[in-house]
């Protein structure tokens, strides 16, 4: 971009009309993401009726303004009441709780703020900079590789999920069965619905999720009241501490940002692959030096934070430059883009490029306004804290079920999330780790189609999954994510029998 165009850009972004917008569609985006239920995809879908009444600047600023800041308000219920706000934040919504137990959410959501906004910056710029041969790479993605990213995504979750990578594995495969629920792809047939029309379109991610986590809270403090009242989470200072905890982490916060960036361009994998990913990248690659409980949590939320919304600048990769959607979210931003009068595409950037550059620098700001919008949305929640457990827990268990039943519609959705909770206290007896569960139940469907789509292409020959060279990588890559940490237990069995588990 030159100087003349960046300038121009700059132009039709700073003015107040725009300004304002953004301003309301942070607000709006606090709101959607601190609410257990409600998605940043829902919340940009909410917007587009107020989109059509707006010039074509405004509308696509307050969308991408809205999407960043929701899906970095998930992060705010995650750590206080152990509640993803969205998807994407359930790689660490567990680490961010067990800090707030410890009194420590300010630095748990203080760098999560800081990362999530690196990683949004270097998602737009890249924007800026790179879009084109990012989208060149999401082209050359096919069914095959879609499908091995999705594996590696399950494969990441499972080892970085906890001390146990077979606990993590066992949370993947019951994530995997829940997404068995529905209509088979193929024969059409309803599988696991047990004659409830209600389930043919599958289980909802959003009352498995708020179940799991939130619904088997509310069971565990209903069963054994003493539990919340021995560490209630508290936000504690956010500044002290932050800037060793994230210089610590540079390279851990970079590798989160280019992961997010790389996957978020490619259709169909989204955030929440890419937190998974990152996470288990920067354990591989960065190390800790330190062995504490708060070091341990931060390293898991750091990565993951930056990938978030990195991924989002990504995924307007393709949604921007070639009309293909990386994910639901920017599917939605093609849509107001052509209900502005603006084709996604290469000619857009001719024939509309000082709007499409000021759309591109405004996601660049909105990442900046981040900090100050988590900042406030802080300083709201601590009056919740100051509730007893046997006020807030009702509370809780209140909002879990109006969100269900916002988003499903159906007593079936209040019916599953009652389940998904009973669920989550059984696998927290058995300490196993809940987030991989939402992943696979993310990404079974999508695993099942893309490996069914390229075994019709190749008329059932299972080679044609690692013909090609990426496909064939990935493939290396997701081995290794298992290898590694086995060959690392069978020596430490050899030369520690006795210390392993």
């Amino acid at each position: 971009m030159t100087p003349a165009a960046l300038g121009a850009a700059l132009a039709l972004l700073l003015t107040p009309q725009v300004l304002a917008v953004m301003a309301g569609a942070a607000v709006l985006g606090l709101v959607v993401g601190a609410l257990p239920g409600l998605t940043a995809t829902l919340g940009v879908a909410l917007l587009v009726p107020f989109a059509l009444l707006l010039e074509p600047l405004p509308a696509l600023a307050g969308v991408v303004t809205l999407a960043a800041v929701a899906i970095t308000a998930g992060d705010l219920p995650g750590a206080l009441l152990r509640v993803p706000g969205t998807p994407a934040s359930a790689a660490y919504a567990e680490a961010a709780h067990r800090l707030a137990r410890r009194g420590r959410a300010g630095l748990a959501l203080g760098t999560g703020l800081v990362c999530a906004a690196v990683g949004g910056v270097a998602g737009a710029l890249v924007l800026l900079l790179g879009a084109p041969a990012l989208a060149g790479l999401a082209l050359h993605m096919s069914t095959v590789e879609r499908f091995w990213l999705a594996v590696l995504g399950l494969s990441a979750a499972a080892v970085v999920a906890g001390p146990s990578p077979p606990r993590g594995a066992l949370a993947v495969l019951i994530g995997l069965a829940l997404a068995l629920v529905g209509l088979d792809p193929v024969s059409g047939q309803p599988r696991l619905t047990f004659g409830l029309t209600d389930l043919s379109g599958g289980l909802g991610l959003i009352p498995v999720m708020i179940g799991l986590f939130a619904v088997s809270r509310v069971l565990a403090h209903a069963l054994d009241p003493k539990t919340d009242e021995r560490a209630p989470p508290r936000i504690g200072p956010v500044f002290a501490g932050l800037g060793q905890a994230l210089g610590r982490r540079r390279r851990a916060i970079a590798l989160g940002g280019g992961v997010g960036v790389v996957i978020g361009a490619i259709p169909g994998a989204g955030a929440d692959i890419a937190a998974y990913v990152a996470q288990a990248v920067a354990r591989r690659l960065t190390p800790g030096r330190t062995k504490g409980e708060d070091d341990h949590d931060l390293d898991a939320i750091a990565p993951a934070g930056a990938a978030n919304n990195a991924a989002i600048g990504g995924a307007l990769v393709p949604a921007t430059v070639l009309g293909i959607p990386g994910d639901s979210l920017t599917a939605i931003v093609i849509g107001v883009l052509m209900l502005n009068g603006i084709t996604p595409g290469p000619a857009a950037f001719l024939l509309h490029g000082d709007t499409m550059a000021a759309v591109l620098l405004a996601f660049l700001l909105a990442n900046l306004l981040l900090v100050p919008a988590g900042l406030l949305a802080l300083a709201l929640a601590r009056p919740l804290l100051a509730a007893p457990p046997v006020v807030l827990m009702p509370l809780i268990l209140g909002v879990c079920l109006v969100g269900s039943y916002a988003v499903e519609r159906t007593t079936t959705a209040l019916v599953v999330t009652m389940a998904a909770g009973v669920l989550g206290l059984l696998m927290e007896r058995g300490r196993v780790p809940l987030a991989p569960v939402v992943l696979g139940l993310v990404l079974g469907p999508l695993i099942e189609e893309m490996a069914l789509t390229s075994l019709m292409k190749a008329g059932g020959d299972p080679a044609v999954l690692v013909e090609r060279p990426g496909a064939l990588g990935l493939a290396l890559v997701t081995a290794a994510v298992w290898g590694v940490p086995a060959v690392r237990a069978g020596i430490a069995h050899v030369r520690h029998p006795r210390d392993s588990d």
